[in-house]
């Protein structure tokens, strides 16, 4: 190993003696030069003990191998599983990933976007917060890459890859119905799309099944922190009246979090075996989901199939550029979920 530290990759060409551009080459894809030159480099690597900063090197290509990524918060598990799915196809194509998290705030959600705009990056996946958006800030992205929206849409002009509530929802709300009594459903923030589309799809499905809908509302219109918000507004409702009904379906599997904890905390048996208070069921499958006690029952999302529709919708549109502007359709998919039935209803 040589004492020096070489600095670069035109230093490190220069005393292995092997021209910039094959080196260059190399990096990109070992396999792309002669086996008796691959081993040269490899041995020079091994002498000087050089690695390349491959995230400069991406950033002086002419086609940057760098995707970003925002998502809302990456230690919600429901984020954190569609990150990993979005990074492992990502490595399989040979790109680097920046993910950023804007964690519920529209300031470090803008943050986060300036960041990109900064960069020198081929596309990103956003999934925007929604209502608190900057949508003038997410326009000039647009404008600059390739995106795609994760989860939640903010238009019909950008790719979108998310789960179909009004299948997703009728899905859990029918099997509730079918097997104890109507649920009321627990609302969440009002903080995207899915959240009006959640309520509407459960409004509608009650209708069409003859039963009357009944919801809880909450008051924190915007706030992230759907656990707190799931336990507070549940100890409201168990301070007054109670429950409409022995059935709660909440908006998501966080809400039910929160609603249970309240619920235990006050006595109430959770499940669908005799002798329970409530049953209390969610919607995504978080990956902690079925480990709670009882576990939830819930509809699960797709994470490897929303993770590769993403990065096949971005690949497309990184593809198209060179031949102009778009003038295929814009693709948004809408995948179903899978009911998940477990001990909790």
């Amino acid at each position: 190993m040589a004492d020096h530290k070489i600095k670069n990759m035109a230093e490190f060409s220069q005393l292995s003696g092997i021209s910039r551009p094959t080196v260059s080459k190399y990096f990109n894809d070992p396999a792309s030069v002669r086996k008796s030159t691959r081993e040269q480099i490899e041995q020079a690597l091994s002498k000087y003990d050089y690695r390349p900063n491959l995230f400069a090197v991406n950033l002086n290509k002419k086609r940057p191998r760098i995707i970003g990524v925002i998502v809302p918060d990456t230690s919600d598990t429901f984020f954190s599983e569609l990150v990993r799915c979005i990074e492992a196809r990502c490595m399989a194509n040979g790109y680097l990933v920046i993910v950023l998290s804007s964690r519920g705030d529209p300031e470090l959600e803008g943050r986060s976007i300036e960041m990109l705009l900064s960069l020198k990056i081929a596309g990103a996946i956003v999934a925007p917060l929604g209502a608190d958006s900057d949508r003038g800030l997410i326009e000039s992205l647009r404008a600059r890459i390739p995106i795609v929206f994760l989860d939640s849409r903010l238009d019909d002009r950008t790719p979108f890859v998310g789960t179909d509530n009004f299948q997703s929802m009728p899905l859990i709300t029918e099997y509730l119905c079918r097997t104890g009594t109507p649920p009321t459903y627990f609302d969440m923030p009002a903080i995207n799309n899915n959240a009006a589309e959640r309520k509407l799809a459960y409004l509608q499905t009650m209708t069409r099944l003859g039963f009357q809908p009944e919801v809880v509302s909450v008051t924190d219109a915007r706030d992230w922190r759907f656990e707190d918000v799931g336990f507070t507004e549940a100890q409201r409702v168990l301070d007054g009246p109670g429950f409409a009904t022995t059935t709660v379906l909440c908006a998501n599997d966080r809400i039910a979090t929160g609603v249970m904890a309240a619920c235990y905390q006050r006595g109430l048996r959770i499940g669908r075996e005799p002798g329970c208070d409530l049953r209390i069921a969610g919607h995504d499958d978080q990956p902690l989901s079925r480990y709670g006690c009882p576990p939830l029952t819930t509809v699960a999302q797709n994470f490897d199939q929303l993770g590769s529709h993403c990065i096949d919708l971005l690949m497309e549109g990184i593809e198209s550029e060179e031949d102009g502007p778009a003038t295929a359709p814009v693709r948004q998919i809408r995948l179903g979920a899978t009911l998940m039935m477990r001990a909790s209803a």
